[in-house]
């Protein structure tokens, strides 16, 4: 039997762990927290999960929350114009439901239901020292963790990196009591774009005490929404939240009026990081290798939604890769090419999450106001958060969007 070690237990390492729990490798998770900590600590992220990602869960049994969790139906988009009205204001029917689930929730249930199937947990802080000393009991060693020294395993790719440092101050609320859209009943993202500010979200999601939404400011790092460093009071970051919601986008704002709380007293979350692409093999000290999952190798600002659906692609990949692999070692070839599987997927998600990063090109413009007139464009945009693969057919290049737009109209 294989032994497999994978450091992190988040979307990406739980989903893998899980998978190969299921086909007989006998795998370990290192992780600093238990479910317990996990269940009833601070909230650790703002995801959506589209289909393609949601199939990936599904195809291991894993999505345990479908009968719970608001089916998120659709998509809409808002732009901000310069009195606040909605210059832009659409929103378009999803191909398939996505679905929102606190991952305090998601994570501290799988990770309870790997150790309850057998496989072994250690809670415990990893260095790569520790990595040097354990790897040779291992047949593979996975790292989904990027969080301190062991990100430094993994060497910065300086040309899929364009960015060198945060492009966006991020800021999350879990909340209670939001009213609908008024323009649609049935659950929604809402993208709400806000020049020279930053974007809102609002996100229909389930937690531990049921359903709620999520809203998430993205400011521009030194303007008006960069406004939750220092704050440690989670009533204060709801206030903050509210406050600009009033000033920049005050039809969201209408939706808290008959109050709103936060879903719990860790249901709160602010920071801001430098997206990057990571070489995928990490060299340790002594020798050896380990291999990056996720995040830790492909780290994209939130602002596409990717960061969990990239997650479960991954896991879904390299479940594949080393299961294809059989006896064979794990050698840093089949490092490379399980990275490169992956990469082809997520290169799309990159390319568009650091493009959403810079002000919009007028072709993009174009797009975003097509899609109030044209169903076609609203669709394809809204459905492009689940194939981002496609945007390349039709939105990063100006001429094949002109091209789209004038065979749209023209269908019109």
């Amino acid at each position: 039997m294989r032994r497999i070690l994978i450091v992190g237990a988040g979307q990406a390492g739980l989903q893998l762990a899980l998978g190969l729990q299921a086909h007989g490798y006998d795998v370990t998770v290192l992780t600093d927290r238990g479910p317990e900590e996990v269940r009833g600590g601070r909230v650790m992220s703002s995801q959506c999960m589209f289909d393609s990602a949601l199939r990936t869960e599904r195809a291991l049994g894993l999505d345990l929350w479908a009968d719970r969790a608001p089916r998120i139906e659709g998509l809409g988009v808002s732009v901000a114009g310069p009195e606040a009205e909605r210059a832009v204001d659409w929103v378009a029917r999803l191909d398939a439901r996505a679905q929102s689930v606190d991952q305090r929730l998601k994570m501290s249930t799988w990770l309870e239901l790997f150790a309850g199937r057998g496989g072994r947990v250690e809670l415990r802080q990893v260095t790569a020292a520790d990595l040097q000393n354990l790897a040779g009991s291992y047949d593979l060693v996975l790292v989904a963790s990027g969080k301190g020294a062991l990100a430094s395993l993994f060497e910065r790719d300086h040309a899929r990196s364009p960015y060198e440092r945060p492009q966006r101050a991020l800021a999350a609320s879990y909340v209670h009591g939001l009213g609908p859209r008024p323009e649609h009943d049935y659950p929604a993202v809402r993208c709400n774009l806000v020049p020279g500010v930053g974007e809102l979200f609002m996100v229909p999601a389930l937690t531990e005490a049921g359903p709620c939404d999520i809203m998430i400011w993205e400011a521009r790092p030194g303007g008006p929404a960069d406004a939750f460093d220092g704050i440690r009071d989670p009533a204060e970051h709801l206030r903050v939240t509210l406050e600009l919601m009033k000033t920049f986008t005050p039809w969201e704002y209408d939706r808290t009026r008959s109050g709103v709380e936060l879903t719990d007293a860790g249901g709160t979350l602010a920071g801001r990081f430098t997206p990057a692409v990571r070489h995928p093999i990490g060299e340790l000290p002594g020798g050896g290798s380990v291999l990056g999952v996720a995040d830790v190798v492909v780290l994209n600002d939130p602002i596409a939604g990717q960061g969990s659906n990239n997650a479960a692609k991954c896991a879904a990949v390299y479940l594949e890769a080393i299961l294809d692999h059989g006896d064979r070692p794990f050698d840093r070839a089949f490092q490379q090419e399980a990275f490169d599987r992956f990469w082809h997927l997520a290169a799309p998600a990159t390319t568009w999450s650091n493009e959403l990063l810079a002000p919009p090109p007028p072709h993009v413009l174009q797009i975003l106001g097509a899609g109030g007139r044209s169903p076609a464009v609203a669709h394809r945009f809204a459905n492009a958060f689940d194939e981002p693969a496609d945007l390349e057919e039709w939105y990063f290049d100006p001429a094949r969007a002109g091209s789209y737009l004038a065979s749209v109209a023209v269908g019109d």
